[in-house]
């Protein structure tokens, strides 16, 4: 992938490769909060937990409401959160029960823990699990569950009755649930989504990792935080301590200030406006697309172009080449990488105008070819 991007920067491509925000922009007002703590003396260690008053703020819009002092620790990034939770759940040799496709930097922590990955497949076009395969993943050894939603790269919003099924294998073989839900703010076509933190069975035993990168566009910044119930915050907070001590205290300070004024619902609907777009582009151009039910990525079936000639690695490089256009192959999303011989996965959070860029270049493209 790294070298993919490199050449894409060389050739001044547009790059529909990474999560990297390009919608919605970061607020003056965070921007100017995190030079008015600088100036105010911000620049040394804050509390390994987290600044108080961003933990607060972090707090009141969890569902239900969290503990800040009990339950939040702000790290840094989602990146460390899911490596902290890991190391705070699991010890070498036990059993990570994963979906796939899916993230993967997950695959990356849970190799990192020593854990051993055990996948549920999900089932294209919607990407959802069969319940009895689901249950089969699960064994004696099986210590934790490491969930995504809305997924990356899917763009599945889990559902209530899906998150029962999970609940009653993790009670059933006491296991600790983590779910990423970075992507929270963005879930279109009217969507409610539901967190672990809000299903009994899990709650109680439940780890959420979150960020304000995408929702509030600052992912230079890398701040993320996890919320457990305080028994598990303890040993999340210790692990935590030891890996990085803490997150930047002047952007923690700024973002404490600014994180509930932002209008996620206003920039949610843009999102979905650019998911549409992005739809319309790439289905015009013969791609295969179930709409994201949430994220900031659309998984497309590029077979109706290649006819199965060519993987999905040579393909993005045949676009990259063509329109100037950088998507990724979704070989690396699964664990047996020929399952992704036929995906691509394209990010949408960019700005309108690039997008509209995009959409030249696609159609001028199909025009030269008819």
């Amino acid at each position: 992938m790294s070298d993919l991007l490199l050449l894409a920067r060389e050739r001044g491509a547009i790059d529909l490769a990474l999560g990297t925000p390009g919608h919605p922009e970061p607020t003056t007002d965070i921007i100017e909060a995190a030079h008015e703590a600088m100036r105010r003396g911000h620049n040394q260690y804050d509390h390994p937990s987290g600044d108080r008053l961003l933990r607060e703020r972090i707090a009141a819009m969890q569902r239900p409401p969290a503990d800040p002092e009990t339950e939040l620790t702000v790290t840094v990034g989602a990146t460390e959160a899911l490596c902290v939770a890991l190391l705070s759940t699991v010890d070498p040799g036990d059993e990570v029960v994963l979906l796939d496709p899916g993230y993967e930097g997950f695959r990356a922590a849970v190799a990192l823990s020593g854990a051993i990955p055990r996948f549920v497949p999900l089932h294209a076009p919607d990407w959802r699990f069969d319940p009895a395969e689901l249950a089969t993943a699960f064994t004696s050894r099986t210590r934790a569950v490491l969930l995504n939603s809305p997924g990356n790269p899917t763009g599945r919003v889990l559902t209530r009755q899906e998150l029962d099924w999970i609940a009653e294998l993790a009670e059933r073989w006491d296991a600790t649930v983590i779910c990423d839900e970075v992507y929270s703010t963005f879930v279109f076509d009217g969507r409610e989504l539901t967190s672990i933190t809000e299903v009994p069975g899990l709650a109680e035993r439940s780890i959420v990792v979150g960020s304000l990168s995408k929702s509030y566009a600052i992912s230079g910044w890398r701040l993320g935080f996890l919320r457990a119930d305080p028994v598990r915050t303890e040993a999340l907070r210790r692990v935590h301590e030891v890996t990085t001590l803490g997150a930047p205290a002047p952007l923690q300070a700024a973002a404490g200030l600014q994180v509930l004024s932002a209008n996620l619902k206003a920039a949610a609907e843009e999102m979905q406006h650019r998911r549409d777009q992005t739809v319309e582009i790439f289905t015009r151009m013969g791609m295969k697309i179930t709409p994201a039910e949430g994220g900031c990525f659309l998984f497309a079936d590029i077979s109706p172009l290649t006819g199965g000639q060519i993987d999905s690695g040579a393909f993005t490089h045949e676009l990259l080449n063509k329109v100037g256009i950088l998507v990724v192959p979704a070989g690396p999303c699964f664990d047996d990488p020929a399952r992704g011989d036929q995906y691509v996965r394209i990010a949408f959070n960019r700005r309108a105008e690039l997008l509209n860029e995009v959409e030249r270049r696609m159609l001028g493209a199909r025009a030269v070819d008819k």
